[in-house]
């Protein structure tokens, strides 16, 4: 017990007989251990990005072996060429047209195969073909159904009377890019209906069995049930589908390869171009860091949106 003395009326409280001073100790083993995986991380993420962003502050020419700082030479270069805006505006247009059909797509699969019925299992199993398949065969498959000559697609609108004639899908400006979005949504909204039929399966049952009690039917159900607690899981899924649909190559690149009149280049296949094919290496690089900085973007618009969801539940 610590000491007491009185002086002119007032009291005051000796220091304890024994201070006990805690100092702050680290704890190296668990920092070691994860050094080789953060060494592993920062050489294929970090090193690349910074290295990226170092050579495009440089004119560097493999054909002409040129290597000289330029400094912000090539992004002004960027900011006035209607190339790389047009190829900027087809890979938003492709994302948000993709992500926002497949998710819509994605959730009608998702609300279907929630539910019980004979051999869902295998239909389970079954929706994943199409995204496990690889994406070169999905361009050769839609490339000979929307064959503008020969293609299933064709065939089967002329005997429906809603052609008149064949259409040439991918080979024309109107149309290629649309086409290229269907085969997108075809391969992915399976994903997404994965997605998002496993934060379907975390909704408790017994809030949808009392919606159904007070008298709740199938839409109010899932508008005032379902949607408001999947929300978060359905922003974190298009998330994760927009970041990947903007870095769209493999695709474009079997379809079409930009073409017809670059109505279907996107910053992937123009960045590809200018690296290999121009062997222009620091202004292909000033195009990937916009790419790179397009996504950051992106993800920090969802980022917000999915903080905002998650704090309206926890009201």
């Amino acid at each position: 017990m610590s000491r007491v003395a009185a002086a002119g009326g007032a009291i005051t409280r000796a220091p304890p007989a024994f201070a006990i001073t805690r100092t702050r100790r680290i704890d190296w083993p668990p920092l070691l251990l994860l050094l080789p995986t953060a060494i592993s991380l920062g050489s294929v993420c970090v090193y690349p990005i910074l290295g990226g962003l170092w050579l495009s502050l440089h004119n560097t020419m493999l054909a002409t072996r040129e290597n000289r700082f330029v400094g912000w030479l090539n992004y002004r270069t960027l900011a006035a060429d209607p190339d790389f805006w047009s190829a900027w505006r087809h890979t938003l247009e492709f994302t948000a047209v993709s992500t926002l059909a497949e998710t819509v797509i994605g959730l009608g699969m998702a609300l279907l195969l929630v539910e019980w019925f004979p051999g869902r299992g295998l239909v389970r199993a079954a929706m994943l073909i199409p995204w496990a398949m690889p994406t070169v065969v999905t361009s050769k498959m839609f490339g000979w159904l929307f064959d503008g000559q020969n293609g299933l697609v064709n065939w089967m609108l002329r005997s429906l009377h809603l052609i008149g004639g064949n259409i040439d899908w991918y080979g024309s400006p109107n149309t290629a890019l649309g086409t290229i979005v269907i085969a997108d949504v075809w391969k992915t909204a399976p994903f997404m209906a994965l997605l998002l039929l496993a934060g379907l399966q975390t909704i408790p049952g017994s809030l949808l069995e009392a919606a159904r009690i007070d008298g709740a039917g199938a839409w109010q159900a899932f508008w005032r049930v379902r949607l408001p607690m999947l929300t978060p899981i359905l922003l974190i899924a298009a998330m994760f589908r927009a970041l990947d649909a903007f870095r769209i190559f493999d695709l474009v690149y079997v379809l079409t390869g930009g073409g017809p009149a670059d109505s279907t280049e996107v910053l992937s296949t123009l960045t590809y171009k200018t690296l290999f094919s121009a062997l222009e290496f620091g202004y292909g690089s000033a195009l990937a860091t916009a790419m790179f900085a397009t996504e950051a973007a992106i993800a920090l618009c969802f980022g917000i949106l999915i903080a905002h969801s998650l704090r309206r539940q926890e009201r």
